[in-house]
């Protein structure tokens, strides 16, 4: 609870200067309330706060999809964000791509990139329905 106190006075230029002053408020916890505060509740405001509070699963979907993605020439981590015809487009790309082996790894780092940052979105989405 804040409560505003003005105070007004004429500085010694002639302005009329206004301050606001705060106090703030404190309320102590009863005993009969703190005893309610477990272990258990405080490890999970704590972890829901770490994760943001999609739960693990959420966590660790983009992590997932990188370390699937980073298996080269068969493109797991476009499959495993459900985007098969991605996967199998860029597939067929790299047959003609492994010939210059420059923009075939150009392709391998951009799929990547681009299976992080679909499954962060599918995360995202996930929790804002």
């Amino acid at each position: 609870m804040f409560s505003h106190t003005y105070n007004r006075y004429i500085h010694h230029s002639g302005i009329l200067r206004t301050y606001m002053t705060e106090e703030l408020v404190v309320n102590i916890a009863e005993d009969e309330e703190l005893e309610k505060v477990s272990r258990l509740g405080v490890i999970g405001v704590i972890w829901s706060e770490l994760n943001g509070g999609i739960g693990p699963w959420g966590t660790l979907r983009p992590l997932f999809s990188i370390i699937l993605a980073l298996i080269p020439f068969i493109f797991l981590g476009q499959h495993f964000n459900r985007q098969h015809e991605k996967a199998n487009s860029w597939f067929l790309i790299q047959l003609p791509l492994l010939f210059t082996v420059i923009l075939w790894f150009l392709l391998y780092v951009w799929s990547i990139g681009d299976a992080f940052f679909v499954s962060s979105r599918i995360v995202a989405k996930a929790e804002n329905e």
